[in-house]
C-alpha cells in the first residue's frame, strides 16, 4: 500500500522526469559531438558533404555562340569606328530598339548605313544580345563592333563587301560601357576561345529580304449594259 501513497507517486514522477531529462541531455550531447566531429572533418578537408560537393557556378560565356564564328586574322587590329558601315536591325517587339542602338553606336563614332526591322531584312527573331553578321572582308570591322556588346554572336556570311549587320536581340539591354571596351588601335585582337580559322569556316548565305507583298487588285466594276 505504501507504493500508492501521494509521496510515493511524487517520487515516481520525479524519477521518470529525471530519466527523461537524462535521455534528452544524452541525445543533445551526442548530437553536438557528431556536429563537432563533422565540422572538424570539413574544416580539415577530410570530408566534404554532398551539398558542398556540387558546383553551383555558371560557366563562363565564350562570347562566340555560333559554330562558324571565325577567328580574327593574325595581326588584325581594330578598325576606326568611322570606317565601319553598320546596318542595325531590331529582331524583337520592342519599338524603337534599332534606332536607340544605332544612336548609341553613332555617338561612339560608328557610321550607320541603315536601321530597321530584322524580319524585313531576312533575319529571324534572335534571343541573344547581338548577332553580328559580316563577310570575309569585314572580319576586323565585325570584331571592332563586337567589343561594344556583351557576349555577341559572330556569323560569317558570303557577302563580298566589308559591311556589318547588327541584329539586336531580346537579351540586349545596353552597349558595354565605353570605358570597358577593350580595344587598342595598335594592338591585334585577342583570339577568343572557340573561334575557327577563317579559311576553315563555311560562310552562311547572306540574308535576303522577303519579297514585298502586293496589295490585292481591285475588282473592276461590272460593265453597264
Amino acid at each position: 500500500m505504501s507504493d500508492r501513497t501521494p509521496d510515493a507517486a511524487r517520487q515516481r514522477r520525479r524519477r521518470h522526469t529525471r530519466e527523461r531529462q537524462a535521455v534528452v541531455f544524452g541525445v543533445l550531447v551526442g548530437g553536438l559531438a557528431v556536429s563537432a566531429f563533422g565540422a572538424a572533418a570539413v574544416y580539415t578537408g577530410s570530408w566534404t558533404p554532398p551539398f558542398l560537393a556540387r558546383d553551383f557556378s555558371s560557366p563562363e560565356p565564350t562570347g562566340l555562340a555560333a559554330a562558324n564564328s571565325p577567328c580574327p586574322p593574325e595581326g588584325a587590329t581594330p578598325v576606326p569606328y568611322g570606317e565601319v558601315a553598320l546596318t542595325v536591325l531590331n529582331s524583337t517587339n520592342r519599338v524603337g530598339l534599332a534606332g536607340d542602338t544605332a544612336s548609341a553606336l553613332l555617338q561612339r563614332g560608328f557610321s550607320i548605313a541603315a536601321e530597321g526591322n530584322a524580319r524585313e531584312a531576312g533575319y529571324e527573331s534572335y534571343a541573344g544580345s547581338a548577332l553580328i553578321q559580316f563577310g570575309t572582308q569585314g572580319v576586323a570591322q565585325a570584331y571592332t563592333v563586337a567589343a561594344q556588346f556583351d557576349t555577341p554572336q559572330l556569323v560569317l556570311d558570303d557577302r563580298e563587301d566589308a559591311s556589318v549587320d547588327v541584329v539586336v536581340g531580346s537579351s540586349y539591354s545596353a552597349l558595354v560601357a565605353a570605358a570597358d571596351v577593350v580595344l587598342a588601335a595598335d594592338q591585334p585582337f585577342a583570339v577568343p576561345e572557340g573561334c575557327i580559322a577563317l579559311d576553315q569556316v563555311t560562310p552562311a548565305p547572306r540574308p535576303v529580304p522577303p519579297p514585298a507583298t502586293e496589295p490585292p487588285a481591285e475588282e473592276a466594276p461590272p460593265a453597264e449594259g
